[in-house]
């Protein structure tokens, strides 16, 4: 896929700065040429570094397919890694709380107004970090769209490392595509020993234009 991307580039160091860690490489990617399908991970947060990323997988997408024929995916995935993105019922109160009927004797400095506020706050900000990753993850859909390429989105909550890990696992990935050019990059420390395939960045020549 990448000696490709360097023939239709004119360079011949795009390798060596694009691959951050080699992973496990699977039989798909080693017989390219006769796969029935391919799958492209792409961590996506809708930067301008993951939207590169994105772009240039659009690309290796594009040309593997007219090469080989193949089914290539392109999968962007989000991750949402703040600890409040539980569902709707945990973040209600252990104790349920009960108005006796003098509800509107309540002062608005009690314990049971201060948690309702809580709860809607809490509430509310989920109900906002929902709508910014479906823009985010519509974002890529409409990139995707102008390379005319199969797409897929996810969502996902927790570790970005261990959930970009555990989609990669679960698609059976031959690439993982993110938006650093380092293989000291934090991200690229924790997939270290664990990813499962190999982990592309943007290559250092996008930075010198």
């Amino acid at each position: 896929m990448l000696m490709r991307l360097q023939n239709a580039l004119g360079r011949d160091d795009l390798i060596d700065q694009m691959v951050l860690l080699w992973g496990q490489i699977t039989p798909n990617l080693e017989s390219a040429t006769s796969v029935k399908s391919v799958n492209l991970i792409v961590g996506y947060d809708s930067s301008p570094k993951s939207h590169t990323a994105l772009d240039i997988s659009l690309l290796i997408a594009h040309q593997t397919r007219i090469a080989t024929k193949a089914h290539v995916t392109v999968q962007a995935v989000y991750v949402l890694e703040d600890n409040q993105t539980s569902y709707l019922l945990d973040v209600l109160p252990q104790k349920e709380v009960v108005s006796s009927g003098f509800t509107n004797q309540i002062s608005l400095n009690s314990p049971a107004i201060s948690t309702s506020n809580r709860i809607y706050t809490r509430i509310l900000n989920q109900t906002n970090k929902f709508a910014s990753a479906e823009r985010i993850l519509w974002q890529a859909r409409c990139l995707a769209e102008e390379w005319q390429s199969y797409f897929k989105a996810h969502l996902r909550f927790g570790c970005l490392a261990d959930e970009l890990k555990k989609v990669v696992t679960t698609e059976a990935a031959s690439l993982l595509f993110l938006g650093c050019n380092s293989p000291h990059h934090p991200i690229i420390q924790k997939l270290k020993y664990s990813c499962p395939c190999p982990v592309l960045g943007i290559p250092h020549c996008l930075y010198d234009n």
